[in-house]
């Protein structure tokens, strides 16, 4: 699985933008949680959509980032949580052991 980095809130712009020609996922991973971890896991073991871009954020380093990306998307904060941005808005999101490539598959396929 490629992850790109999210470190920035200018890359938040970016993926609004790219989300109007392909769906874009957000993973917001905390380093320190062991769930986080697993579904990171669960995560890498699946095989990934290559019809959408896909954003790792380590929220323990980009705290205030991820506080800006539950605003911008309209989200609660959660750890760890998986969004998926399409045409602008955040279209899905879950979290904890709800996190399945598989779900997350068929919502972008839809």
């Amino acid at each position: 699985m490629k992850w790109i980095p999210l470190t920035t809130a200018v890359q938040l712009d970016d993926i609004r933008v790219k989300s109007i020609q392909k769906p874009q996922v957000i993973f917001k991973h905390s380093t320190r949680c062991s769930i986080s971890s697993m579904a990171l896991n669960r995560l890498e073991r699946e095989e990934a959509p290559e019809t959408a871009d896909f954003y790792y954020l380590d929220l323990i380093q980009y705290r205030i980032l991820s506080n800006e990306v539950a605003e911008t998307f309209q989200v609660h904060h959660e750890s760890p949580q998986i969004l998926l941005i399409k045409n602008a808005e955040c279209v899905y999101d879950e979290s904890h052991q709800g996190i399945s490539m598989q779900e997350l598959a068929e919502q972008i396929a839809g």
